[in-house]
């Protein structure tokens, strides 16, 4: 294979298998959807990610967009980045809005201590709130053994209380179901003031287990999200306990 085989290997049309190298499937616009069902993977615990780095402002695109534009960058060494007041801390949470098949709706998220339950309804369980974006960051499971009784999960990132810096993390979402490869959305995409992203819908069509890329940004918080997807909840202002924190 080409040096520049490897850097368009993205535009592959057999994604589904995952990549042999990573063992993972990317999410794209162009690729947006996968059947966890059609993967034998739509049973046992799905385990959802969401881990993130900081970034300084002097990056002005994804890494991978500037290797597409300049291939010979990357035979140069990385340049080095010094902390500065340009760094930001940025704390994000992981939620999910969820519908089930009797009409229950409801959100699990850290705020307000809404951690859900894995094995009896929702169905869905968050295990803790990272607040500095460590190696673990913050993680969620969906009891696919109990799908029968999901209709669909909205699962979302958002920024509580520090300025808007979308743009000024490196966020990523994994999913890692039961076998199978694992599936990534990265959410790369310059929104500087939203403080909420949609990232991935997890629906059940017709006992048919579909995980799609949404990536929606937008610059309110979890009630405007509602409004986008027409969840219907009634929302108020909240905060986080110390033991949320």
């Amino acid at each position: 294979m080409g040096f520049l085989d490897g850097l368009w290997r993205g535009r592959e049309s057999a994604f589904d298998s995952g990549s042999a190298a990573s063992n993972a499937i990317e999410l794209t616009k162009r690729h947006g959807q996968v059947s966890l069902t059609k993967q034998g993977a739509a049973t046992g615990h799905l385990r959802i990610n969401l881990s993130w780095r900081m970034r300084t402002s002097d990056f002005g695109g994804s890494q991978r967009e500037s290797l597409l534009r300049h291939p010979l960058k990357a035979l140069k060494p990385p340049e080095v980045v010094g902390h500065s007041q340009s760094m930001v801390n940025v704390d994000l949470d992981l939620g999910c809005l969820y519908e089930l098949q009797d009409g229950t709706k409801g959100v699990v998220q850290p705020l307000g201590g809404f951690l859900g339950d894995v094995n009896a309804a929702p169905y869905v369980k968050l295990s803790g709130d990272d607040r500095f974006g460590s190696g673990s960051g913050e993680t969620m499971y969906v009891n696919l053994d109990h799908r029968e009784n999901i209709k669909r999960l909205l699962v979302f990132a958002y920024i509580y209380d520090q300025t808007p810096a979308f743009d000024r993390t490196h966020a990523m979402v994994t999913l890692y179901p039961s076998s199978g490869p694992r599936i990534e959305i990265g959410l790369d995409e310059r929104h500087p003031q939203a403080r909420s992203c949609a990232v991935v819908m997890i629906e059940n069509v017709k006992n048919e287990i579909l995980v799609r890329r949404e990536v929606k940004f937008v610059y309110g918080f979890q009630a405007e999200l509602d409004r986008l997807y027409g969840w219907g909840l009634q929302w108020g202002r909240g905060f986080k306990t110390k033991a949320d924190r």
